[in-house]
Protein backbone atom coordinates (compact mmCIF):
# COMPACT_ATOMS: atom_id res chain seq x y z
CA UNK A 1 0.00 0.00 0.00
CA UNK A 2 2.24 2.74 -1.26
CA UNK A 3 2.02 6.28 -0.01
CA UNK A 4 2.54 7.48 -3.55
CA UNK A 5 0.02 9.42 -5.52
CA UNK A 6 -0.61 8.72 -9.16
CA UNK A 7 -0.40 11.20 -11.92
CA UNK A 8 -3.50 11.39 -14.16
CA UNK A 9 -5.53 9.54 -16.77
CA UNK A 10 -6.62 10.79 -20.21
CA UNK A 11 -9.34 9.60 -22.55
CA UNK A 12 -10.49 10.63 -26.03
CA UNK A 13 -13.21 9.65 -28.50
CA UNK A 14 -13.50 10.28 -32.25
CA UNK A 15 -16.38 8.96 -34.35
CA UNK A 16 -19.75 9.78 -35.82
CA UNK A 17 -22.29 12.02 -34.13
CA UNK A 18 -23.31 10.24 -30.95
CA UNK A 19 -25.99 11.53 -28.55
CA UNK A 20 -24.42 9.54 -25.68
CA UNK A 21 -20.74 10.33 -26.31
CA UNK A 22 -20.39 11.84 -22.83
CA UNK A 23 -21.46 8.51 -21.33
CA UNK A 24 -18.70 6.76 -23.30
CA UNK A 25 -16.13 9.13 -21.80
CA UNK A 26 -17.69 8.58 -18.38
CA UNK A 27 -17.14 4.82 -18.66
CA UNK A 28 -13.57 5.36 -19.83
CA UNK A 29 -12.79 7.71 -16.95
CA UNK A 30 -14.42 5.36 -14.48
CA UNK A 31 -11.99 2.66 -15.62
CA UNK A 32 -9.11 5.12 -15.13
CA UNK A 33 -10.25 6.36 -11.73
CA UNK A 34 -7.30 4.64 -10.04
CA UNK A 35 -4.98 7.11 -11.73
CA UNK A 36 -6.45 10.14 -10.01
CA UNK A 37 -9.19 10.91 -7.53
CA UNK A 38 -8.88 14.67 -6.99
CA UNK A 39 -10.93 15.93 -9.92
CA UNK A 40 -12.27 14.99 -13.32
CA UNK A 41 -13.72 16.58 -16.43
CA UNK A 42 -15.26 15.99 -19.85
CA UNK A 43 -15.39 18.22 -22.95
CA UNK A 44 -17.75 17.36 -25.83
CA UNK A 45 -17.50 18.68 -29.38
CA UNK A 46 -20.72 19.05 -31.35
CA UNK A 47 -20.13 20.57 -34.81
CA UNK A 48 -17.26 22.67 -33.50
CA UNK A 49 -19.11 23.89 -30.41
CA UNK A 50 -17.49 22.77 -27.14
CA UNK A 51 -19.48 21.94 -24.04
CA UNK A 52 -17.50 21.03 -20.95
CA UNK A 53 -17.88 20.29 -17.27
CA UNK A 54 -15.27 19.59 -14.60
CA UNK A 55 -15.15 19.59 -10.83
CA UNK A 56 -13.35 18.21 -7.80
CA UNK A 57 -14.36 14.69 -6.81
CA UNK A 58 -14.73 11.18 -8.16
CA UNK A 59 -16.17 10.44 -11.59
CA UNK A 60 -19.46 8.99 -10.35
CA UNK A 61 -19.95 11.94 -7.97
CA UNK A 62 -19.14 14.69 -10.46
CA UNK A 63 -20.95 13.27 -13.49
CA UNK A 64 -24.50 12.68 -12.40
CA UNK A 65 -27.10 11.68 -15.02
CA UNK A 66 -28.23 15.31 -15.23
CA UNK A 67 -24.69 16.57 -15.85
CA UNK A 68 -24.08 13.97 -18.55
CA UNK A 69 -27.37 14.90 -20.21
CA UNK A 70 -26.44 18.60 -20.22
CA UNK A 71 -23.12 17.83 -21.92
CA UNK A 72 -25.14 16.58 -24.86
CA UNK A 73 -24.01 14.65 -27.89
CA UNK A 74 -21.17 15.11 -30.34
CA UNK A 75 -18.63 13.37 -32.51
CA UNK A 76 -15.45 14.12 -30.54
CA UNK A 77 -14.83 14.24 -26.79
CA UNK A 78 -11.98 14.21 -24.29
CA UNK A 79 -11.88 13.43 -20.59
CA UNK A 80 -9.49 13.49 -17.67
CA UNK A 81 -9.05 12.22 -14.11
CA UNK A 82 -6.50 14.03 -12.00
CA UNK A 83 -4.20 13.79 -9.13
CA UNK A 84 -2.00 16.84 -9.37
CA UNK A 85 1.77 16.47 -9.35
CA UNK A 86 2.09 20.14 -10.29
CA UNK A 87 -0.28 22.64 -8.69
CA UNK A 88 -2.82 22.26 -5.94
CA UNK A 89 -5.93 20.12 -6.06
CA UNK A 90 -9.54 21.17 -6.41
CA UNK A 91 -11.67 22.45 -9.24
CA UNK A 92 -9.29 25.21 -10.38
CA UNK A 93 -6.82 22.71 -11.80
CA UNK A 94 -9.33 20.21 -13.11
CA UNK A 95 -8.98 19.24 -16.76
CA UNK A 96 -9.56 19.29 -19.72
CA UNK A 97 -8.28 22.82 -20.27
CA UNK A 98 -10.48 24.57 -22.86
CA UNK A 99 -8.96 27.40 -24.91
CA UNK A 100 -10.77 29.70 -27.35
CA UNK A 101 -8.83 31.61 -30.00
CA UNK A 102 -9.62 33.12 -33.37
CA UNK A 103 -8.69 29.91 -35.23
CA UNK A 104 -11.16 27.92 -33.17
CA UNK A 105 -11.41 26.15 -29.83
CA UNK A 106 -9.13 23.54 -28.29
CA UNK A 107 -9.55 21.16 -25.36
CA UNK A 108 -6.46 19.57 -23.83
CA UNK A 109 -5.96 16.75 -21.30
CA UNK A 110 -2.50 15.87 -20.01
CA UNK A 111 -0.88 13.06 -18.05
CA UNK A 112 2.66 13.57 -16.82
CA UNK A 113 4.88 16.35 -15.59
CA UNK A 114 6.97 18.86 -17.55
CA UNK A 115 10.48 19.47 -16.31
CA UNK A 116 10.67 22.93 -17.94
CA UNK A 117 7.16 24.11 -17.01
CA UNK A 118 8.49 26.80 -14.67
CA UNK A 119 10.69 28.36 -17.34
CA UNK A 120 7.98 28.24 -20.00
CA UNK A 121 5.40 29.79 -17.71
CA UNK A 122 7.68 32.65 -16.75
CA UNK A 123 8.36 33.24 -20.45
CA UNK A 124 4.64 33.48 -21.24
CA UNK A 125 3.98 35.69 -18.22
CA UNK A 126 6.71 38.06 -19.41
CA UNK A 127 4.80 38.37 -22.70
CA UNK A 128 1.64 39.34 -20.83
CA UNK A 129 -0.11 35.97 -20.70
CA UNK A 130 -2.48 35.48 -17.78
CA UNK A 131 -2.74 32.03 -16.20
CA UNK A 132 -5.95 30.87 -14.57
CA UNK A 133 -4.58 27.63 -13.07
CA UNK A 134 -1.39 26.48 -11.37
CA UNK A 135 -0.87 23.30 -13.37
CA UNK A 136 1.65 22.70 -16.13
CA UNK A 137 -1.19 21.65 -18.44
CA UNK A 138 -2.12 25.29 -18.98
CA UNK A 139 1.49 25.94 -19.97
CA UNK A 140 1.15 23.29 -22.68
CA UNK A 141 -2.11 24.85 -23.87
CA UNK A 142 -0.47 28.27 -24.23
CA UNK A 143 2.43 26.80 -26.17
CA UNK A 144 0.18 24.85 -28.56
CA UNK A 145 -2.08 27.90 -29.03
CA UNK A 146 0.92 30.11 -29.80
CA UNK A 147 2.09 27.66 -32.44
CA UNK A 148 -1.44 27.21 -33.79
CA UNK A 149 -1.61 30.89 -34.65
CA UNK A 150 1.48 30.42 -36.84
CA UNK A 151 0.58 27.12 -38.51
CA UNK A 152 -2.06 25.77 -40.83
CA UNK A 153 -3.17 22.76 -38.77
CA UNK A 154 -3.58 21.76 -35.13
CA UNK A 155 -1.31 18.75 -35.62
CA UNK A 156 1.48 20.98 -36.91
CA UNK A 157 1.02 23.16 -33.84
CA UNK A 158 1.30 20.16 -31.52
CA UNK A 159 4.43 18.94 -33.31
CA UNK A 160 6.06 22.35 -33.09
CA UNK A 161 5.11 22.69 -29.43
CA UNK A 162 6.81 19.34 -28.75
CA UNK A 163 10.10 20.92 -29.82
CA UNK A 164 9.97 22.94 -26.59
CA UNK A 165 8.28 20.55 -24.18
CA UNK A 166 10.60 18.65 -21.84
CA UNK A 167 9.71 15.85 -19.47
CA UNK A 168 6.68 13.58 -19.38
CA UNK A 169 3.47 14.16 -21.28
CA UNK A 170 0.78 12.01 -22.83
CA UNK A 171 -1.77 14.30 -24.44
CA UNK A 172 -5.19 14.20 -26.01
CA UNK A 173 -6.10 17.39 -27.87
CA UNK A 174 -9.50 18.15 -29.37
CA UNK A 175 -10.01 20.74 -32.10
CA UNK A 176 -13.29 21.55 -33.87
CA UNK A 177 -12.66 18.78 -36.42
CA UNK A 178 -9.86 16.55 -35.13
CA UNK A 179 -8.63 14.51 -32.19
CA UNK A 180 -4.88 14.53 -31.59
CA UNK A 181 -2.95 12.12 -29.39
CA UNK A 182 0.71 12.72 -28.56
CA UNK A 183 3.35 11.08 -26.40
CA UNK A 184 6.67 12.52 -25.26
CA UNK A 185 9.90 11.40 -26.89
CA UNK A 186 10.95 9.28 -23.90
CA UNK A 187 7.55 7.63 -23.53
CA UNK A 188 7.42 8.17 -19.77
CA UNK A 189 3.66 7.70 -19.50
CA UNK A 190 1.52 5.16 -21.37
CA UNK A 191 -0.94 6.01 -24.14
CA UNK A 192 -2.81 3.65 -26.44
CA UNK A 193 -5.69 3.62 -28.88
CA UNK A 194 -8.36 1.23 -30.06
CA UNK A 195 -11.48 0.96 -32.18
CA UNK A 196 -15.02 -0.36 -31.82
CA UNK A 197 -16.92 -2.29 -34.49
CA UNK A 198 -18.88 0.83 -35.46
CA UNK A 199 -15.65 2.62 -36.42
CA UNK A 200 -15.30 4.85 -33.36
CA UNK A 201 -11.73 5.46 -32.21
CA UNK A 202 -10.71 5.72 -28.56
CA UNK A 203 -7.50 6.97 -26.97
CA UNK A 204 -6.68 6.13 -23.35
CA UNK A 205 -3.91 6.07 -20.79
CA UNK A 206 -4.51 2.35 -20.30
CA UNK A 207 -6.09 -0.48 -22.26
CA UNK A 208 -8.51 -1.25 -19.40
CA UNK A 209 -10.39 1.93 -20.41
CA UNK A 210 -10.72 0.63 -23.97
CA UNK A 211 -12.17 -2.59 -22.56
CA UNK A 212 -14.73 -0.55 -20.63
CA UNK A 213 -16.20 0.89 -23.84
CA UNK A 214 -15.93 -2.27 -25.92
CA UNK A 215 -12.99 -1.10 -28.03
CA UNK A 216 -10.30 -3.45 -29.29
CA UNK A 217 -6.76 -2.37 -28.52
CA UNK A 218 -4.85 -1.56 -31.70
CA UNK A 219 -1.50 -0.51 -30.24
CA UNK A 220 0.37 1.86 -27.96
CA UNK A 221 1.64 5.14 -29.32
CA UNK A 222 5.38 5.06 -29.80
CA UNK A 223 7.48 7.55 -27.83
CA UNK A 224 7.39 10.86 -29.71
CA UNK A 225 4.51 9.81 -31.94
CA UNK A 226 1.54 12.02 -32.82
CA UNK A 227 -1.72 10.48 -34.06
CA UNK A 228 -4.30 12.52 -35.94
CA UNK A 229 -7.89 11.27 -36.02
CA UNK A 230 -10.07 12.71 -38.78
CA UNK A 231 -13.00 11.66 -40.93
CA UNK A 232 -10.41 10.18 -43.32
CA UNK A 233 -9.01 7.84 -40.66
CA UNK A 234 -5.85 7.84 -38.56
CA UNK A 235 -2.55 9.41 -39.57
CA UNK A 236 0.75 8.94 -37.74
CA UNK A 237 3.36 11.69 -37.51
CA UNK A 238 6.75 10.41 -36.42
CA UNK A 239 8.92 13.54 -36.57
CA UNK A 240 9.83 13.14 -32.90
CA UNK A 241 10.21 9.38 -32.81
CA UNK A 242 13.51 7.62 -32.12
CA UNK A 243 15.06 10.84 -30.86
CA UNK A 244 15.61 9.73 -27.27
CA UNK A 245 15.97 6.47 -25.33
CA UNK A 246 12.70 4.76 -24.41
CA UNK A 247 12.20 5.27 -20.66
CA UNK A 248 8.67 4.25 -19.67
CA UNK A 249 8.15 4.72 -15.93
CA UNK A 250 8.62 1.20 -14.55
CA UNK A 251 6.30 2.05 -11.66
CA UNK A 252 3.43 1.85 -14.12
CA UNK A 253 3.91 -1.92 -13.92
CA UNK A 254 4.73 -2.01 -10.22
CA UNK A 255 1.82 0.09 -9.00
CA UNK A 256 0.12 2.75 -11.13
CA UNK A 257 -1.64 0.76 -13.85
CA UNK A 258 -4.55 -1.59 -13.34
CA UNK A 259 -3.59 -5.29 -13.40
CA UNK A 260 -5.94 -5.97 -16.33
CA UNK A 261 -4.18 -3.42 -18.55
CA UNK A 262 -1.64 -4.27 -21.22
CA UNK A 263 1.10 -1.67 -21.67
CA UNK A 264 3.45 -1.87 -24.64
CA UNK A 265 2.74 -5.54 -25.15
CA UNK A 266 3.24 -6.59 -21.53
CA UNK A 267 0.44 -7.61 -19.16
CA UNK A 268 0.57 -5.57 -15.96
CA UNK A 269 -0.69 -8.57 -13.98
CA UNK A 270 2.01 -10.83 -15.39
CA UNK A 271 4.67 -8.17 -14.74
CA UNK A 272 3.69 -8.01 -11.07
CA UNK A 273 3.64 -11.79 -10.77
CA UNK A 274 7.12 -11.87 -12.31
CA UNK A 275 8.26 -9.22 -9.82
CA UNK A 276 7.16 -11.53 -7.02
CA UNK A 277 8.98 -14.47 -8.58
CA UNK A 278 12.23 -12.52 -8.87
CA UNK A 279 11.76 -11.21 -5.33
CA UNK A 280 11.44 -14.79 -4.04
CA UNK A 281 14.72 -15.74 -5.71
CA UNK A 282 16.51 -12.67 -4.41
CA UNK A 283 15.16 -12.77 -0.84
CA UNK A 284 14.38 -16.27 0.39
CA UNK A 285 12.87 -16.90 3.81
CA UNK A 286 11.41 -19.80 5.81
CA UNK A 287 7.75 -19.04 6.37
CA UNK A 288 4.29 -20.56 6.55
CA UNK A 289 2.19 -18.26 4.42
CA UNK A 290 2.48 -15.46 1.83
CA UNK A 291 -0.02 -12.59 1.90
CA UNK A 292 -0.23 -9.45 -0.20
CA UNK A 293 -1.37 -5.97 0.71
CA UNK A 294 -4.51 -5.24 -1.33
CA UNK A 295 -4.65 -4.41 -4.11
CA UNK A 296 -1.29 -3.77 -5.73
CA UNK A 297 0.60 -6.31 -3.59
CA UNK A 298 -1.62 -9.28 -4.44
CA UNK A 299 -0.17 -10.15 -7.85
CA UNK A 300 3.42 -10.02 -6.58
CA UNK A 301 2.42 -12.13 -3.57
CA UNK A 302 1.07 -14.77 -5.94
CA UNK A 303 4.37 -14.78 -7.82
CA UNK A 304 6.38 -15.01 -4.61
CA UNK A 305 4.29 -17.96 -3.43
CA UNK A 306 4.61 -19.80 -6.74
CA UNK A 307 8.37 -19.39 -6.86
CA UNK A 308 9.07 -20.09 -3.19
CA UNK A 309 6.59 -22.92 -2.69
CA UNK A 310 5.17 -21.18 0.39
CA UNK A 311 1.35 -21.30 0.39
CA UNK A 312 -0.47 -18.17 -0.73
CA UNK A 313 -3.38 -16.91 1.32
CA UNK A 314 -5.68 -13.92 1.58
CA UNK A 315 -4.46 -12.14 4.67
CA UNK A 316 -6.52 -8.96 4.55
CA UNK A 317 -10.03 -7.93 3.69
CA UNK A 318 -10.21 -4.54 2.04
CA UNK A 319 -13.09 -2.18 2.63
CA UNK A 320 -14.12 -1.34 -0.93
CA UNK A 321 -16.01 1.75 0.18
CA UNK A 322 -12.97 3.76 1.19
CA UNK A 323 -10.47 5.40 -1.13
CA UNK A 324 -6.72 4.86 -1.17
CA UNK A 325 -5.12 5.82 2.13
CA UNK A 326 -2.49 8.06 0.64
CA UNK A 327 -5.14 10.52 -0.55
CA UNK A 328 -5.70 11.53 3.06
CA UNK A 329 -4.30 15.03 3.70
CA UNK A 330 -2.35 14.39 6.89
CA UNK A 331 -0.57 11.66 8.86
CA UNK A 332 -3.37 11.14 11.38
CA UNK A 333 -5.91 10.70 8.58
CA UNK A 334 -3.66 8.22 6.79
CA UNK A 335 -3.29 6.17 9.96
CA UNK A 336 -7.03 6.09 10.57
CA UNK A 337 -7.54 5.27 6.90
CA UNK A 338 -5.39 2.15 7.20
CA UNK A 339 -7.42 0.93 10.17
CA UNK A 340 -10.70 1.39 8.31
CA UNK A 341 -9.47 0.13 4.97
CA UNK A 342 -7.82 -3.16 5.95
CA UNK A 343 -8.71 -5.87 8.40
CA UNK A 344 -6.63 -9.04 8.78
CA UNK A 345 -8.13 -12.52 8.65
CA UNK A 346 -6.87 -13.85 11.97
CA UNK A 347 -7.39 -17.52 11.10
CA UNK A 348 -4.86 -17.17 8.26
CA UNK A 349 -2.35 -15.25 10.36
CA UNK A 350 -2.38 -16.46 13.97
CA UNK A 351 0.67 -18.43 15.01
CA UNK A 352 2.22 -18.30 11.53
CA UNK A 353 5.41 -16.95 10.00
CA UNK A 354 4.07 -14.48 7.46
CA UNK A 355 5.67 -13.14 4.29
CA UNK A 356 4.06 -9.76 3.66
CA UNK A 357 4.28 -8.46 0.07
CA UNK A 358 3.78 -4.81 -0.81
CA UNK A 359 4.71 -2.67 -3.81
CA UNK A 360 6.76 -0.01 -2.04
CA UNK A 361 7.75 1.73 1.17
CA UNK A 362 7.88 5.53 1.01
CA UNK A 363 7.55 7.15 4.43
CA UNK A 364 7.15 3.89 6.28
CA UNK A 365 4.19 5.00 8.39
CA UNK A 366 1.57 3.03 6.50
CA UNK A 367 3.77 -0.07 6.33
CA UNK A 368 4.29 0.06 10.08
CA UNK A 369 0.54 0.17 10.69
CA UNK A 370 -0.07 -2.81 8.41
CA UNK A 371 2.62 -4.83 10.18
CA UNK A 372 1.01 -3.98 13.51
CA UNK A 373 -2.31 -5.31 12.21
CA UNK A 374 -0.61 -8.64 11.51
CA UNK A 375 1.07 -8.67 14.93
CA UNK A 376 -2.23 -7.92 16.64
CA UNK A 377 -3.81 -10.78 14.66
CA UNK A 378 -1.27 -13.19 16.17
CA UNK A 379 1.46 -13.40 13.53
CA UNK A 380 4.49 -15.27 14.92
CA UNK A 381 6.90 -13.59 12.50
CA UNK A 382 6.49 -10.96 9.79
CA UNK A 383 8.94 -10.88 6.89
CA UNK A 384 8.28 -8.02 4.50
CA UNK A 385 9.19 -8.22 0.83
CA UNK A 386 8.81 -5.23 -1.47
CA UNK A 387 8.26 -5.63 -5.22
CA UNK A 388 10.23 -2.47 -6.04
CA UNK A 389 13.67 -1.17 -5.06
CA UNK A 390 14.01 1.47 -2.31
CA UNK A 391 12.96 4.99 -3.26
CA UNK A 392 16.04 7.18 -2.84
CA UNK A 393 15.44 9.97 -5.35
CA UNK A 394 12.59 12.35 -6.19
CA UNK A 395 10.54 11.90 -9.36
CA UNK A 396 10.10 14.78 -11.82
CA UNK A 397 7.89 12.98 -14.36
CA UNK A 398 4.47 12.65 -12.76
CA UNK A 399 4.83 10.85 -9.44
CA UNK A 400 4.21 12.85 -6.30
CA UNK A 401 7.67 12.47 -4.77
CA UNK A 402 9.31 15.87 -5.11
CA UNK A 403 11.77 15.68 -2.21
CA UNK A 404 14.21 13.22 -0.61
CA UNK A 405 12.93 14.47 2.74
CA UNK A 406 9.87 12.20 2.48
CA UNK A 407 11.82 9.05 1.60
CA UNK A 408 12.65 6.78 4.52
CA UNK A 409 15.32 4.93 2.48
CA UNK A 410 17.30 8.17 2.26
CA UNK A 411 17.55 8.38 6.03
CA UNK A 412 17.79 4.78 7.18
CA UNK A 413 19.43 1.52 6.23
CA UNK A 414 17.34 -1.53 5.34
CA UNK A 415 17.97 -2.93 8.82
CA UNK A 416 16.86 0.37 10.41
CA UNK A 417 13.73 0.49 8.25
CA UNK A 418 12.91 -3.08 9.27
CA UNK A 419 13.21 -2.10 12.91
CA UNK A 420 11.09 1.02 12.48
CA UNK A 421 8.19 -0.74 10.75
CA UNK A 422 8.42 -3.74 13.08
CA UNK A 423 9.31 -6.65 10.77
CA UNK A 424 11.65 -9.56 11.37
CA UNK A 425 13.30 -9.11 8.00
CA UNK A 426 13.00 -6.82 5.00
CA UNK A 427 13.94 -7.36 1.36
CA UNK A 428 13.53 -5.15 -1.71
CA UNK A 429 13.47 -6.10 -5.36
CA UNK A 430 16.76 -5.15 -7.01
CA UNK A 431 17.03 -2.46 -9.67
CA UNK A 432 18.17 -5.15 -12.11
CA UNK A 433 15.14 -7.24 -11.18
CA UNK A 434 12.60 -4.47 -11.65
CA UNK A 435 13.94 -3.77 -15.15
CA UNK A 436 13.16 -7.36 -16.13
CA UNK A 437 9.53 -7.57 -15.00
CA UNK A 438 8.04 -6.28 -18.24
CA UNK A 439 10.83 -6.48 -20.80
CA UNK A 440 9.24 -7.41 -24.14
CA UNK A 441 12.18 -6.98 -26.50
CA UNK A 442 15.53 -5.26 -26.86
CA UNK A 443 13.77 -1.89 -27.38
CA UNK A 444 12.03 -2.04 -24.00
CA UNK A 445 13.41 0.60 -21.71
CA UNK A 446 12.41 1.99 -18.35
CA UNK A 447 12.97 5.03 -16.19
CA UNK A 448 14.32 3.89 -12.81
CA UNK A 449 15.63 7.27 -11.66
CA UNK A 450 13.72 7.18 -8.38
CA UNK A 451 15.68 4.01 -7.55
CA UNK A 452 19.12 4.65 -9.06
CA UNK A 453 19.35 8.40 -9.79
CA UNK A 454 19.85 7.92 -13.55
CA UNK A 455 17.56 10.66 -14.83
CA UNK A 456 16.90 10.54 -18.59
CA UNK A 457 16.39 14.34 -18.76
CA UNK A 458 17.84 17.41 -17.11
CA UNK A 459 16.62 17.94 -13.55
CA UNK A 460 14.25 20.93 -13.39
CA UNK A 461 15.43 24.12 -11.72
CA UNK A 462 12.24 24.51 -9.71
CA UNK A 463 10.93 21.26 -8.28
CA UNK A 464 8.29 22.08 -5.66
CA UNK A 465 4.90 20.59 -6.54
CA UNK A 466 3.13 23.89 -5.92
CA UNK A 467 5.89 26.01 -7.45
CA UNK A 468 3.41 28.24 -9.26
CA UNK A 469 1.69 29.04 -5.97
CA UNK A 470 4.78 30.11 -4.02
CA UNK A 471 5.44 33.77 -3.19
CA UNK A 472 7.35 35.66 -5.87
CA UNK A 473 11.02 35.93 -5.00
CA UNK A 474 12.37 39.48 -5.13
Amino acid sequence: MAEIREECGVFGVFGKENPTIAQSVYFGLFALQHRGQESCGIAVNSDGVFNSYKDAGLVNDVFTPDVLARLGGGSIAVGHVRYGTTGSGGRINAQPVVVNHFKGSMALAHNGNLTNAYELRREFEAKGSIFHTTSDTEVISYLITEERLKTGTIEDAVCRAMNRLEGAYSLVVMSPQKLIAARDENGFRPLCYGKTKDGTYYVASESCALDAVGAKLIRDLDPGEVLVFTDQGVRSIRNHCDEKPHTLCVFEYVYFARPDSVIEGASVHEARVKAGEILAREHKVDADVVVGVPDSGLDAALGYARESGIPYSIGFIKNKYIGRTFIAPDKKSRVNGVKIKLNPISSEIKGKRVVLIDDSIVRGTTSGRIVKLLRDAGAKEVHMRVSAPPFVNPCYYGTDIDSRDNLIACRKSIEEIAEEIGVDSLGYLSVEGVKEIARVNEKSGFCTACFDGNYPTEIPSETHKNRFELPIRK
